[in-house]
């Protein structure tokens, strides 16, 4: 269960109702059915949240490191999936090969009203870019930098 994220108080901002992933996202997979024949779509974009969520859960557990794993959900709809630490990293994840202005959206409303120290969009495409500040990196690259300890330490 992640818990939203609530640094202060803003009427917009969901901070009440939790976010409920099972322990493990094949497991999820098989219970639900879930068939992926792409890298691609709506609940290959839900598989990959929950494979990133997991990664960060190992990451936090075998490091040993004491961070927060929280979310940040608006009551318009914008979300990002992940917030480390006390706001120091966002996470956006999309199961996407091309991130445009519509997959930032969220995560820039979270950079400007929060400024954490880091901003990541995970997803399918080929090679890391940064864009207004935001990382867009290919999910493989972002394990990498989880776990070389260039993410959060």
């Amino acid at each position: 269960m992640l818990a939203p994220y609530k640094k202060r108080q803003d009427r917009n901002v969901i901070v009440r109702a939790g976010k409920f992933y099972l322990f493990d996202v094949g497991v999820a997979g098989a219970i639900t059915h879930r068939q992926i024949p792409e890298a691609k779509g709506e609940q290959y974009g839900r598989a990959l949240e929950h494979f990133i969520l997991m990664e960060l859960l190992a990451h936090r557990a075998y490091r040993e490191l004491d961070y927060e794993v929280s979310f940040w959900r608006t009551k318009s709809g914008l979300e990002v999936h992940f917030i480390l630490g006390q706001g120091a990293v966002a996470i956006a994840v999309k199961g996407t090969s091309r991130i445009d202005g519509a997959d930032m959206r969220p995560l820039k409303a979270f950079v400007e009203g929060y400024r954490p120290a880091r901003a990541f969009i995970v997803c399918n495409e080929r090679a890391p870019r940064v864009h207004g500040g935001i990382h867009v990196l290919p999910w493989r690259d972002f394990l990498r930098m989880l776990w070389g300890g260039a993410v959060i330490s």
